[in-house]
């Protein structure tokens, strides 16, 4: 039994809102964020004053235009607090990237972005048919990752009992969603195929877990990675979005009615679509990067944050609040071989379409002379049904729709390295 939409008198009173009146609370909160941000960090200040803008200037939505952006690295360039709008004394929680790629980005809150934080992620959970009655799996890594904390706080702020197990001990997790019932399971897609994997190595059949929903996000995942995962557990799989330097999980997420793309929370979050390569606006249902300003955080303000993400934006749905399409991938993500674009997900879709092939793949990129060359590793299923022409198909699939030419190497099931968060999609050679 899959789990039923919220009713309309358990939704939030602006997640049905006119768009009147949800740009008319936009317009009033962009002010004040802006101005915040002007008088409290000297990063905003500077940039505003270079290019002729002040807060006061802003008389409509779409003025927000004339503001310069901010990116990652400005983050790292002010590393660790140089972005805080407030005294140090008034941050009750930080969290940080891994700092793996260079300096790690560290984000503050204040107990009342916590607060907005938490009642955002329940939003989300109850978006996706959770509720008070329900126990939710989170199985995102806790600790400076914004994953794990933020899903579980907004767990307990809908009144669901929470199973806070993180990542890892694959084996132990099948077990503890089985004797604890769970009915929501909060994940990478990536690890819950390896969590899927775990109950087919024990004789059990995900199918019959107590499991009615996923809500999935961290990683880009396409709509064949959906079916499947819905296929092997007749689970509704939905997907949420955060990022740690705009808030965490919770900034959009899917409603259950619909599952047609994350609803962004506009009442906390101004987004725009721009041309990664101009920065000029786009108008709605355009592709290009997803760009945010926040609405009413207080320790840690972005003001046209360019999140990398690639996306549309798109009329609402179940919500009045615009749905963000599925991020298919990152700017930086997007691997260039032989003069051909693609992205990881592009591929993922085709390798899960494929008979035979299991959901489990990485893509390594070479320099072979002045040429590049893409192989693509991805594993049989267990129960077999890969045969001799299994990878034919695959190549000439990835050649008809992306234009590459791979080298298809099918592996034994467990042979690429499981991870227990985000997937390491891509190995690029050329980069050593």
């Amino acid at each position: 039994m899959r789990l039923t939409p919220p009713l309309k008198n358990e939704l939030d009173p602006i997640e049905i809102a006119s768009r009147d009146e949800i740009s008319a609370l936009q317009l009033k909160r962009m002010k004040k964020s802006l101005a915040h941000a002007y008088q409290n960090v000297p990063l905003f200040r500077g940039r505003f004053d270079a290019a002729g803008v002040h807060p006061d200037d802003l008389t409509s939505l779409d003025e927000i235009a004339k503001f310069p952006f901010c990116k990652k690295q400005d983050l790292r360039d002010n590393y660790p607090f140089g972005m805080f709008a407030v005294p140090k004394r008034d941050i009750v929680r930080l969290h940080a990237s891994s700092g793996t790629t260079g300096r790690a980005t560290v984000v503050g809150y204040t107990q009342g972005d916590v607060d907005n934080w938490s009642h955002l992620v329940a939003r989300s959970i109850r978006a996706g048919g959770g509720r008070r009655e329900h126990i939710v799996h989170v199985t995102y890594g806790y600790g400076l990752f914004t994953g794990g904390l933020g899903a579980h706080y907004g767990a307990e702020i809908l009144g669901c009992t929470v199973v806070p197990i993180s990542g890892g001990q694959t084996e132990r997790q099948v077990q503890i969603i089985n004797d604890f019932g769970a009915d929501i399971i909060m994940v990478t897609p990536s690890y819950m195929m390896a969590i899927a994997d775990e109950f087919e190595r024990q004789g059990l059949d995900p199918r019959k877990s107590p499991l009615k929903a996923g809500i999935f996000g961290a990683e880009p995942w396409s709509e064949a990675m959906r079916s499947e995962i819905e296929t092997r557990f007749d689970i509704d799989a939905l997907d949420i979005y955060g990022l740690s330097e705009v808030m965490g999980p919770g900034v959009a997420s899917e409603c259950i009615e619909t599952k047609d793309g994350p609803v962004v929370w506009e009442d906390h979050f101004y987004p725009e679509i721009i041309d990664p390569e101009t920065g000029e606006v786009l108008p709605d249902g355009e592709k290009g990067e997803l760009v945010f300003t926040s609405l009413t955080k207080e320790a840690f303000p972005v003001i046209r944050y360019r999140t990398g993400d690639l996306s549309r934006l798109l009329p609402g749905t179940a919500r009045s609040m615009r749905r963000m399409e599925k991020i298919t991938g990152r700017t930086d993500d997007m691997l260039i071989i032989r003069g051909v674009n693609l992205f990881p997900s592009q591929v993922e879709e085709l390798v899960v379409q494929t008979a035979g092939l299991s959901a489990h793949y990485q893509l390594e990129v070479r320099r072979e002379g002045a040429l590049d060359s893409l192989t693509v590793r991805v594993e049989r299923e267990p129960a077999g049904g890969a045969d001799s022409d299994t990878a034919g198909k695959l190549r000439h699939r990835i050649k008809g729709v992306l234009g590459v030419t791979a080298i298809i190497d099918i592996c034994e099931p467990g042979s690429i390295e499981r991870s227990l968060g985000k997937a390491k999609r891509v190995i690029d050679h050329r980069k050593a």
